[in-house]
This record gives C-alpha cells, sequence and structure tokens, in this order.
C-alpha cells in the first residue's frame, strides 16, 4: 500500500488528562469516501506500548482506522484506560465529517491487553460508571457497533488459574498494576473489568482471533467470552490460528482480513 495513497493524520490530540494531551493518528485511503471507522487499541500488558505502527489490512477492505494512544496502568489503573479510550471514541464520533469517516457506526478493535480494554468498551456501551469525564463531547455518544478482539484477556478472575509459568510471570503484576492491587485482593474490581461479566442481550457483534500455542493468554479466555455470546444469542464468530502464539504474522494474513472483512459486511458495515 504506497504511502501516497494513504492519508495520514498524526498526533490530533483528543482529550487532556493528569496534564497529559492524550492522542491518535488517523489512516485512511485517499480513494476512499466516507468509510467505517476501526478503533485501533494497541497491547503491551495495559502498561507499555503505543499508538504507532497499527495493522492497516483492513484499510483496502474499505475501512479507515484511528489508533488510540491512552494512559498506561503505571499512570493511571483501571478504569482510567477505559475512560481514555471512551473520550476517544467521542472525539472520533463527533469530529467524523471533519476526517471523513461515518460516525453513525464505530467498530473498535484491539490485541492482547489492547484486546481486552476493545471487548470491555464494546461490552460497556452506555455504562454510565465507565464513561468518565474526559474531553469536550461529553454528550456525544461513546458507544461502538462492533468489536475484533485478538487474542485478548476476557475474564480477570479466571486467567490466572488458566496460565502456564510463563503467562503468570507477565500477568501477575501486569493485573496489580491495572486493578492497583493483587485480584484476590479486589475480586469485584476485577470483575467489573472482565468483558466476560459484562456480555448483556445488546453487547455489539464480535469477532475474535485466538492463536492455538498462545502461551501469555489462555486460549480459554476467547473461549469464555464466545459463550458469554452465545449464551445470549448474539453474533459471534472465532478463528483459532493453527501453531500460531502471542503475536506473530499469521494475525496480519490477507486470508484473516477477508474473514473480518466478510463478517464485518453481513453485520452491515
Amino acid at each position: 500500500m504506497a504511502q501516497k495513497d494513504t492519508v495520514i493524520v498524526k498526533n490530533i490530540t483528543y482529550a487532556e488528562a493528569d496534564g497529559k494531551k492524550l492522542t491518535l493518528d488517523i489512516y485512511k485511503l485517499r480513494a476512499q469516501k466516507e468509510p467505517y471507522l476501526i478503533v485501533w487499541i494497541h497491547g503491551g500488558a495495559w502498561h507499555s506500548g503505543s499508538k504507532e505502527n497499527p495493522p492497516l489490512g483492513m484499510l483496502t477492505h474499505g475501512y479507515a482506522l484511528a489508533s488510540v494512544d491512552f494512559r498506561a496502568s503505571t499512570e493511571k489503573a483501571f478504569p482510567g484506560p477505559v475512560h481514555d479510550i471512551k473520550a476517544a471514541i467521542r472525539f472520533l464520533r463527533a469530529n467524523a465529517a471533519q476526517y471523513g469517516y461515518k460516525s453513525d457506526k464505530i467498530i473498535i478493535w484491539g490485541a492482547s491487553s489492547g484486546g481486552h480494554l476493545a471487548a470491555l468498551v464494546a461490552t460497556t456501551n452506555n455504562n454510565p460508571t465507565l464513561e468518565g469525564t474526559l474531553g469536550n463531547f461529553l454528550t456525544t455518544s461513546s458507544s461502538v457497533q462492533a468489536c475484533i478482539d485478538f487474542f485478548g484477556p476476557t475474564n480477570l478472575l479466571t486467567i490466572l488459574s488458566q496460565s502456564t509459568p510463563h503467562g503468570l510471570n507477565v500477568r501477575l503484576p501486569a493485573l496489580a498494576i491495572l486493578l492497583g492491587k493483587p485480584v484476590e485482593q479486589v475480586p469485584e474490581l476485577a470483575k467489573a473489568a472482565s468483558p466476560v461479566y459484562q456480555v448483556s442481550a445488546s453487547a455489539p457483534p464480535l469477532f475474535i482471533v485466538h492463536g492455538e500455542q498462545d502461551n501469555q493468554v489462555p486460549i480459554n479466555q476467547s473461549i469464555e467470552l464466545m459463550s458469554a455470546y452465545k449464551s445470549k444469542n448474539l453474533p459471534v464468530q472465532i478463528e483459532f490460528i493453527p501453531n500460531a502464539g502471542h503475536s506473530g504474522p499469521a494475525y496480519g494474513t490477507k486470508e484473516l482480513m477477508n474473514k473480518i472483512s466478510a463478517f464485518l459486511k453481513e453485520m452491515q458495515f
């Protein structure tokens, strides 16, 4: 995809928090007229990572993409990152005409801890306790109409018992930073931060991808979220990637992007 064919607007400030500017980048093919927007949430165990180098494989399928930076868990524990992301969605919806994409339906997509945050944002549409008060567009909706979850944690109460020793080494400290305390000390908070427990009859359509050899986020986490969706007869599709670990080229193939696109088109995107 040639650079000249892509319009990129970098470092747009969507809100300020704790004296820090929160920014996002927008990517769009020049030829696209009013595409649907995908909001990308990066991974990094909640405490690291950035909006740089997001996956752009869906641009050629007719979507624009906004890559969002948000406060790390080391700066602001849960629900801080969720407040930031919902503020970004409000900003993106309110400024759709300026940047040239549709505002009525927005898709959220994340990987790993970003997949967790994407699924949590999606399953808490219109939940006032997670809305926050950041940014200038508090009367604009932060709801999303579809979610793509790449190997994200979904149940913070079961993930540790499902984890490999390697997974525990990564997850134990990361969860304690995210929640402010170890999971066992704050079970109600861990439950509130778990997409599995937030799935309601109005949750948006969900596409899940998980590698069969993922030693960081147990595959059961994705199965739990799929089951929560199926129990309410909600639209959900899960793709297991044979021999794939936690991230890697298998998650960016043309075949997988085609499947995601087909699912979104079926959902009227």
